[in-house]
C-alpha cells in the first residue's frame, strides 16, 4: 500500500509564516549593539579619573546581551500552520488554534500585523505577517486567509 506524499502545492501552502525586513533588522542590530559595546567596554581606560573598574564593563556587555537577546527573539516570531491548525509565536505569548477557531482574518485598519479573530471573541496579533514587509506580506495575509477558508469548508457527504 503506497502511501500519498503531499504536493509542491500543500507544503507550499502550509509553510512557517516569517517576517523579512524586520527579522534581518533586528538580526542586524543586536549583532552591532554587543560588537560596538563589548569593543567600548575593552577600549575604555581602566580605573583613574573615570573610575571605570572590570565590573563595569562587564556589566556593559551583558546589558548589550540582554538587549541582543531580545531582539533576536523579535526575529523568531513566526506562525506554523498544519493541516489541524495555527501555532503562533510572538515576542512573548505563543497559541495554538484549531482551524475551526479562526472566524476571521484581518490584514487592515493600518494595523502593524495581521490579525487574527478567534471564535472567543478576542484577537490575536500574528506578528509573523507585519505591514513593513509590503506585497510580500500581503501575499502572506492572503495565504493565511485561505488557509483557514480552505480547512473551514464542511466535509462533503458524495
Amino acid at each position: 500500500m503506497a502511501v500519498a506524499s503531499p504536493s509542491h502545492g500543500q507544503l507550499a501552502a502550509y509553510a512557517t509564516f516569517r517576517p523579512r525586513r524586520s527579522r534581518f533588522v533586528s538580526i542586524g542590530v543586536a549583532i552591532a549593539l554587543v560588537v560596538v559595546f563589548v569593543v567600548v567596554a575593552v577600549r575604555i581606560p581602566q580605573g583613574g579619573v573615570t573610575g571605570w573598574n572590570t565590573a563595569d564593563s562587564v556589566a556593559m556587555v551583558a546589558f548589550a546581551v540582554g538587549i541582543a537577546a531580545f531582539l533576536l527573539r523579535y526575529a523568531l516570531v513566526h506562525a506554523t500552520p498544519t493541516p489541524d491548525g495555527l501555532h503562533v509565536t510572538n515576542l512573548i505569548v505563543s497559541r495554538d488554534l484549531d482551524w475551526a477557531e479562526i472566524v476571521n482574518v484581518q490584514f487592515g485598519n493600518g494595523a502593524p500585523w495581521l490579525t487574527l479573530e478567534p471564535n472567543d471573541t478576542e484577537t490575536l496579533a500574528v506578528m509573523a505577517v507585519q505591514r513593513s514587509d509590503g506585497a510580500f506580506a500581503e501575499a502572506e495575509a492572503g495565504r493565511l486567509a485561505a488557509l483557514v477558508e480552505a480547512n473551514n469548508r464542511p466535509a462533503r457527504d458524495d
